[in-house]
């Protein structure tokens, strides 16, 4: 028998409230990363996330890894409207950047990763919970596997006989062993670290990711990995996502959802390999 929902949204809120008080008692980040280039931390917003965004910003900043720099990139117009609270935070290191261009999700990675081509870039969502060694982990695993994109949350892209994708739905979901490959899948809501020229230059391409993905960046990068070469290497074991209340409905999920080949993952999928190719031969996955 399951808990009714209000009982499971219930618990939901105590344990979001319970990680929003460790966030506040955290001490700011100390230790050096130790990585051989600049390390960088990005994430987007809109303002309709502005209420819970300072809970995450300061889950970032206060990890046991000190990054370089922590960005938060805003479609322009949307700086207008930070709490107070927010933009204090550039005291601790926050930098508050604008981008001309309304690219939704991508706002996290191709304005930094332009700017930056020589860093690490770690990529997390606006409205999640972030443990404190969340960013250490990504780091260790980057160093004890260069050149790979490390993945704290990952699936495993599934193939039919005839060599095309399955649905997104019925790809194997939120692996739990490290593992990696051509067929693994960073998903980017529990954190992504990209090293240096990981992505294909077309990863710039905003009329082409618009047209062919708007609101599947993932598979996008996925796609821009691949065709450079990279794989990416998933930590392990699986993550749980703590979402703070307010947020689970309002962001790209429950758009990407839906019925197997009727979603906009599936249409990304399609609309990719129609115009890029598959992103790995069967033979290799």
């Amino acid at each position: 028998m399951t808990d009714p929902k209000w009982f499971t949204d219930l618990k939901r809120r105590v344990r979001s409230a319970r990680m929003a008080h460790e966030v506040l008692r955290r001490d700011p980040a100390s230790h050096p990363h130790g990585l051989s280039a600049p390390l960088i931390v990005s994430l987007t917003s809109y303002p309709e996330r502005y209420a819970t965004l300072h809970l995450t910003l300061r889950a970032v900043i206060r990890q046991t890894v000190k990054a370089d720099r922590i960005i938060l990139t805003l479609t322009e117009g949307d700086e207008s409207k930070l709490p107070n609270e927010i933009l204090g935070m550039q005291k601790d290191g926050l930098v508050i950047r604008t981008y001309r261009n309304n690219i939704k999700s991508y706002t996290k990675l191709v304005p930094v990763l332009r700017e930056h081509p020589e860093a690490f870039v770690a990529t997390c969502d606006d409205d999640v919970y972030y443990q404190k060694d969340w960013l250490r982990s990504l780091v260790d695993c980057a160093r004890q596997h260069p050149g790979r994109i490390i993945s704290h949350r990952s699936h495993r892209v599934l193939h039919g006989e005839d060599g095309r994708l399955l649905s997104y739905e019925a790809w194997d979901k939120n692996i739990g062993e490290a593992a990696e490959g051509p067929d693994i899948f960073a998903t980017g809501v529990s954190g992504v670290l990209y090293p240096p020229n990981a992505l294909d230059p077309m990863v710039f391409d905003e009329e082409r990711f618009m047209r062919l993905c708007p609101t599947a960046d993932d598979l996008w990068f996925y796609w821009m990995a691949r065709r450079h070469g990279t794989t990416v290497r998933h930590i392990g074991p699986k993550t749980r996502i703590v979402e703070w209340p307010g947020c689970d409905l309002s962001g790209l999920a429950l758009t990407n959802r839906g019925v197997p080949h009727d979603n906009d993952n599936d249409r990304a999928i399609r609309a990719l390999t129609s115009e890029l190719g598959l992103p790995f031969l069967p033979a290799d996955a």
